[in-house]
């Protein structure tokens, strides 16, 4: 019988595929192509991607406070254009491609459509302003506003004030507070992008709360 060998370790676990999205976001950061992917995650993000852009945006503006406001408006704008396009999915692609966002994106399902209709019933040019704020999926909101026919221009206008709303806010913390934000994600660097990944995910439980 062979003997034990103790310097073997069990091989670590595999992280799962939302985890693995988001340490690709964050590295970005640290790379010479930190902006154009910080607009093409937010452009992806607000029709199918599942990962929020809040996290690549703090990082740059965190390694460079004088640019939180140029990264904030490269977020907003490019954030609105993924909303229209996700609004061109809903209003002439969604028959052909409803399946795959059932199956393999996160918040899409057709009891979430349904309290999302309902929500537009009642005002959509707020709901759609709330789910650009808020950590509520964007995208299931863009998607839906070309599904069930709200005009382009409100979800345009309502994205643009909402989504700004966000993005510039995150820049305004980082410009005044921008030392004190990168001593704590040194020292607690880990545990914060743990939380913004929580706050992410939890958007998508927030949809039960709509009704």
């Amino acid at each position: 019988m062979s003997a034990l060998n103790v310097d073997e370790t069990p091989p670590a676990p595999k992280e799962n595929i939302v985890r693995r999205l988001y340490r690709w976001v964050l590295h970005w950061a640290d790379t010479r192509y930190g902006t154009p992917a910080l607009a093409l995650i937010s452009f992806a993000e607000s029709s199918f991607f599942p990962i929020p852009p809040d996290v690549l945006q703090i990082a740059l503006s965190v390694s460079r406070p004088r640019l939180s406001f140029y990264y904030a408006a490269v977020s907003s704008v490019a954030s609105v254009a993924g909303g229209v396009a996700g609004w061109y999915i809903g209003a002439f692609l969604w028959e052909g491609m409803s399946g795959f966002f059932y199956t393999y994106v996160p918040g899409f399902t057709p009891e979430t459509f349904a309290k999302v209709q309902s929500k537009y019933e009642q005002n959509a040019f707020l709901a759609i302003f709330a789910a650009a704020f808020t950590p509520i999926p964007f995208k299931v909101f863009t998607i839906a506003a070309g599904v069930f026919g709200i005009s382009l221009q409100t979800l345009i206008i309502a994205s643009t004030i909402g989504r700004s709303a966000r993005f510039f806010l995150v820049a305004t913390m980082i410009y005044f507070f921008g030392e004190q934000a990168k001593t704590l994600l040194e020292k607690y660097f880990e545990i914060i992008t743990l939380g913004l990944f929580a706050i992410g995910i939890g958007g998508f439980l927030a949809i039960k709360w709509l009704s």
